[in-house]
C-alpha cells in the first residue's frame, strides 16, 4: 500500500450513508473510530490473514473479527462446512444431531466441562452462567473485575469506585441503579483487594466472574497466584468461579486459559472462536451445576435461534480442525511472541519513553507511556494520543490494528514472518517520524 496515494473515500462516503439509518453508523461502538479519530474503514471481503476495504485497500488484520478468525478468514475447511449446511436448511427450531456433536466436541476437548448449553453471543453465555450460578447457590451478590467486559446484560455494566471494594454503579445510560446494586467491582490482579471483599460479603455471594486474561483494558494476562488465589477463595467460601473464555477460549489452548493456567473452574463461557466467524456462544461446568438448567431443572433459559445449524457448523468444524492440529497453538505462540519480541527491541531502541507490550498466546498490546500494565488502572494511564498516531500511520500503511488502545490484538494461524518484517518496519518508520 502507498500511504501518499492511500484514499478511503468510498469507506467515508458509506459512514454517512449509515448514520442516517444506524446510531452512530455502526452496529458495535468500536467501530466507529471514536476513540483513535477519523472515519471508519469498511470492509469488503477477507481472506487469511488480510482485510480488503471498499476502496480497495489491503491490511495485514491485527483484531480477526475481535478474536473468531483463529484459522483465518475464509478458511476453506470451515466455508465448505457452512456451505454444506446451507443446502439443508437454515434453521428447524428443533434439537439436530449437530448439537450433539458440538457438545461432544467442548466437553472433549475441555477436561472439566460435563455439560454444554449453546446460545447464540457471549453476552447471553455471560447473563445466563451469572443466573445459574445465582440459582444453584441461592445467593445473589457477584464479583467483577474493573476492566472485564462480561457482554452488555445489565448487571454487568458498572465500574469501579474509588475503592477495591465498590457496590456498582452503573457504567451505561438505561441501567438502573437496582440492576447493579448486587454487584461487587474488585482490581485485576490484586488477591489482597478480592481477599477483604470475600471477608465482607464472602457468605452472601454466589460467583466471581473473571477474564482469566484480560481483553478490554489491551491483552492483560491474569497473573497465577492471583487466578489460584480466587480459586481458593470460591472454595473456602463455596462460591462458584467462572471463567469468562470468550476471547481466550480455544485460542490460547484447546482447554483455553483454564488449561494454560491450570485451573478449574465451577463454570466457563465461550464465544467468537467456537462459531468460526457465526454468532455462538456456549457455557457449561460441572454436572451438579449444570442439572439445574431448564427443561431439567429450575434455573430459565432459552433462545429461537440457540444452536442454528449453521453457525454450528461453522463452529464445529473450526473445532475439529483445532483439536485434530494441536501444533497450531505453539505456532501461533511463536509468531505473536516474535513479533512482540521484535517490536520490543525497535521500542527500546528508538522510543523515548516507557511502554508495555503484554503478550499471551496469540493475543497481544502494547501501551505507550507506562512500564507495566497489570490492570484497568494501569492502562488508564497509558498515552492514547501516542496510541492514535501510530493507529493511522499503521493503518495508512496496511495494519489495520484495533481502533483503540483498550483493545487486544488477536492473530490468526496465516500471520507469519512477512507480515512481522512489514510492521516492525513501519513501527521503525513510526518512531523515525514521531
Amino acid at each position: 500500500m502507498n500511504p501518499t496515494t492511500y484514499s478511503t473515500i468510498q469507506s467515508q462516503r458509506l459512514f454517512e450513508k449509515s448514520k442516517a439509518l444506524i446510531p452512530g453508523g455502526v452496529n458495535s461502538p468500536v467501530r466507529a473510530f471514536g476513540a483513535v479519530g477519523g472515519s471508519p474503514v469498511f470492509m469488503g471481503h477477507a481472506k487469511g490473514t488480510y482485510l480488503y476495504d471498499v476502496d480497495g485497500n489491503q491490511y495485514i488484520d491485527m483484531i480477526n473479527s475481535w478474536g473468531p478468525m483463529v484459522l483465518g478468514h475464509a478458511f476453506p475447511p470451515v466455508i465448505e462446512a457452512i456451505q454444506k449446511q446451507l443446502d439443508l436448511g437454515q434453521s428447524y427450531g428443533t434439537p439436530t444431531e449437530a448439537e450433539f456433536h458440538m457438545a461432544e466436541q467442548i466437553t472433549s476437548m475441555v477436561d472439566f466441562v460435563d455439560q454444554v448449553r449453546l446460545v447464540s453471543s457471549g453476552t447471553e453465555a455471560c447473563m445466563s452462567c451469572l443466573r445459574l450460578a445465582r440459582g444453584f447457590t441461592g445467593k445473589s451478590k457477584f464479583i467483577k473485575f474493573a476492566g472485564n467486559y462480561h457482554g452488555h446484560a445489565d448487571p454487568f455494566l458498572v465500574k469501579a469506585g474509588s475503592g477495591l471494594l465498590s457496590f456498582g454503579i452503573p457504567g451505561s445510560a438505561g441501567v438502573p441503579g437496582g440492576a447493579t446494586q448486587d454487584t461487587l467491582v474488585a482490581e485485576y490482579n490484586n488477591l489482597e483487594g478480592v481477599t477483604k471483599i470475600f471477608t465482607e460479603h464472602g457468605n452472601d455471594m454466589a460467583a466471581v466472574i473473571i477474564e482469566p486474561v484480560a481483553g478490554n483494558s489491551g491483552c492483560i494476562p491474569g497473573q497465577v497466584d492471583f487466578l489460584k488465589g480466587l480459586r481458593e477463595l470460591c472454595d473456602h467460601y463455596g462460591v462458584l468461579l467462572i471463567f469468562d473464555e470468550v476471547m481466550t477460549g480455544f485460542r490460547l489452548a484447546q482447554g483455553g486459559a483454564a488449561e494454560l493456567y491450570d485451573i478449574q473452574p465451577d463454570l466457563v463461557t465461550y464465544g467468537k472462536v467456537i462459531g468460526g466467524g457465526l454468532p455462538v456462544g456456549a457455557f457449561g461446568g460441572r454436572m451438579d451445576i449444570m442439572q439445574h438448567l431448564a427443561p431439567a431443572g429450575p434455573v430459565y433459559q432459552a433462545g429461537t435461534l440457540s444452536g442454528n445449524p449453521i453457525a454450528v457448523a461453522s463452529g464445529l468444524a473450526t473445532l475439529k480442525h483445532l483439536d485434530s492440529n494441536p501444533s497450531i497453538y505453539s505456532s501461533l505462540e511463536h509468531n505473536t511472541a516474535t513479533l512482540a519480541d521484535a517490536l520490543r527491541s525497535v521500542l527500546n531502541e528508538s522510543l523515548d519513553g516507557p511502554y508495555a507490550i503484554n503478550q499471551i498466546g496469540s493475543m497481544m498490546s502494547i501501551h505507550f507511556g507506562v512500564d507495566e500494565v497489570k490492570n484497568a488502572s494501569d492502562a488508564s494511564d497509558a498515552d492514547l494520543d501516542k496510541f492514535n498516531q501510530l493507529f493511522h500511520f499503521m493503518l495508512a500503511h496496511g495494519v489495520y490494528l484495533p481502533p483503540s488502545a483498550f483493545e487486544s490484538y488477536f492473530l490468526c494461524q496465516d500471520f507469519g514472518n512477512t507480515e512481522i518484517k512489514h510492521i516492525v518496519k513501519r513501527m521503525k518508520e513510526f518512531l523515525q517520524g514521531a
